[in-house]
């Protein structure tokens, strides 16, 4: 235990060097009224939280971001695509470790993460949108119209999702409910020196399991337009 506990507190000092991250965010004034409104959304795993983005996309008209992001990241270091598919869902417990024979390895998954973090502010900045996962909740946290939501749902409701879309046995689907579920949360912890949570200052919290796809769409998608209301943007 007190190994585990030395390599935690050596991830949160060498994260805090790697990242200033008091100058994270958006460069914008508290409540700037032409800043874009936009939705992130951070989910358990096995939600599929992708749906309800993309009903968000079709209802409110505006660009949802997801996997497009992790592309534009991988662009813009020159990293191959189909490697950095699932970067944060898989390589987060790797980079917690600091083991010296991982240098390599934890320097590419740095480095992909500046560049996706640049790309997330770029996006946030710059039009009304609703981006999934990647901490862009904490990246964009000075953005005064941010609308930071996260979806949930009952394990045997996720289960019972990960099975029908995996196509794989209960015991192996709840298994990877639990890995991914951690990786989420060490990938957060890691690239916020450990200054906020997968859970932590969310706006709205939707149980997809109570309110179905086109329920949570409702629900968000009325927060976002009560939003541009009050801006007068609509």
């Amino acid at each position: 235990m007190d190994k585990i506990d030395k390599k935690t507190d050596v991830s949160q000092l060498l994260a805090q060097d790697m990242y200033a991250n008091d100058a994270l965010g958006a460069p914008t004034e508290e409540g700037d009224p032409e800043y874009p409104v936009v939705i992130t959304i951070a989910r358990e795993y096995g939600t599929d939280a992708h749906e309800i983005g993309i009903a968000l996309q079709e209802r409110l008209g505006i660009p949802l971001y997801d996997n497009e992001l992790l592309i534009r990241a991988a662009r813009r270091s020159d990293t191959v695509v189909d490697k950095v598919a699932p970067y944060d869902e898989t390589v987060a417990a790797e980079m917690m470790a600091f083991l010296p024979d991982r240098f390599d390895s934890r320097t590419m998954a740095d480095q992909l993460f500046e560049n996706l973090k640049q790309v997330i502010l770029d996006v946030g900045s710059s039009e009304s949108c609703i981006i999934i996962g990647r901490l862009s909740d904490y990246i964009l946290r000075d953005n005064p119209n941010l609308i930071n939501v996260y979806v949930t749902a009952p394990l045997e409701e996720r289960i019972e999702i990960v099975c029908r879309r995996r196509g794989v046995t209960e015991a192996k689907a709840k298994k990877l409910i639990k890995k991914m579920q951690r990786n989420r949360e060490l990938f957060y912890k890691r690239y916020s020196a450990g200054k906020t949570k997968l859970r932590s200052h969310k706006d709205l919290v939707v149980n997809r399991a109570l309110f179905g796809v086109e329920g949570c769409c409702e629900i968000i998608a009325t927060a976002y337009e009560t939003k541009m209301h009050e801006l007068g943007r609509m």
